[in-house]
């Protein structure tokens, strides 16, 4: 779980991605770098002497480090600070343009029936994998330009929670052995998030999904497997396809800020008790439902009654402002509703 700190960090982003938010964490807790202890060569000399330890073999290490390099892109972006801060209120818009809301609901268009075969073998509703795509890619158009081998050995050998990326290193090298994609193909984030909804290595062996059944988990070109992923995260991380992700709503003015947060959760009985109403100042539904009240910037910015499902967000990426702008973005794709396209 990241500190409130990286937390707020996070809200600065323009862009925010479940492995940039694992990567925030990097600053939290700095040990000493590796840089300037030995060489970058050294390092990689070192990392497969473990990694063969670790079931990976010779040709799979030669293959994978044959063309490794050290990214000083990785460490620059990690090391970068932001410039300005967001609200929510400046934050959706750029998040979520109309533009990105009008190809959202073209490609939800487009992949219907698929979506749709997917949503129902998963327990996802559609528009939340589409949102998701949407927010962490642009739908597959913004993936990373780095060989996720060379931004995975610069970020362990930069020092700084080695043993978190040392471990995704070795989750890398096991994707290559076991053929899921060569290495020319292997590109992600300089983090090395990877693919369409840019997993990091290890949710890639606990998440990615061959649903198309050609042998390899595809979540760089195959929209069957990039889906189907994202829906199998969700629905491993316990997304309730019966329930919404939660609401816009109004707070007194005596609320008490200790009761925020994504981890305080009460019935809407009990947040009906404490002042917390509809966004129009209507009582809440009536319903056997229960609730968290998340303030992502202050009392005068936007409040939020979320639900389980916006939790399982969090678990994708811990932050008020990337599960609020997916929630944001499905919400548009529903309304006006979507028509099934003619086959």
């Amino acid at each position: 779980m990241l500190s409130t700190n990286a937390v707020r960090v996070s809200r600065v982003l323009k862009h925010l991605s479940m492995s940039v938010i694992a990567s925030l964490l990097l600053t939290q807790t700095a040990s000493a770098d590796q840089v300037g202890k030995i060489s970058f060569e050294k390092y990689v000399e070192n990392i497969k002497i473990e990694a063969k330890e670790k079931g990976i073999d010779d040709n799979t290490l030669d293959i994978a480090f044959a063309n490794v390099a050290f990214l000083q892109r990785s460490i620059k972006a990690d090391k970068a600070q932001p410039e300005f801060k967001l609200t929510l209120d400046t934050y959706i818009p750029r998040a979520v343009p109309e533009w990105k809301i009008k190809q959202a609901r073209e490609a939800y268009k487009k992949h219907y029936y698929l979506l749709k075969e997917i949503g129902k073998k998963y327990g996802v509703q559609p528009r939340f994998i589409v949102a998701l795509w949407g927010i962490e890619t642009n739908f597959g158009k913004l993936t990373g330009r780095h060989y996720v081998i060379s931004a995975l050995t610069t970020m362990a050998y930069q020092g700084r929670r080695e043993a978190l990326f040392k471990n995704q290193l070795f989750a890398a090298l096991n994707i290559l052995q076991q053929g899921h994609i060569k290495t020319e193909n292997f590109i992600g984030s300089w983090a090395g998030a990877m693919g369409q909804v840019q997993f990091m290595p290890t949710s890639y062996l606990n998440y990615a999904v061959d649903y198309d059944g050609d042998g390899k988990k595809d979540i760089w070109n195959t929209y069957a497997d990039v889906f189907a992923s994202a829906a199998n995260y969700l629905k491993t991380e316990g997304w309730n396809e019966k329930e919404t992700w939660g609401r816009q709503v109004r707070i007194p003015s005596d609320f008490d800020d200790k009761l925020a947060g994504i981890d305080n959760v009460k019935t809407l009985k009990e947040w009906q008790k404490l002042g917390v109403r509809r966004f129009d100042g209507s009582a809440l539904p009536s319903v056997d439902l229960k609730g968290s009240v998340v303030i992502p910037d202050d009392n005068s910015g936007r409040v939020y009654l979320v639900y389980n499902n916006y939790r399982v967000l969090m678990h994708w990426n811990r932050s008020y402002y990337f599960a609020t702008a997916v929630s944001y973005l499905s919400e548009r794709i529903n309304h006006p509703r979507i028509s099934a396209p003619k086959r």
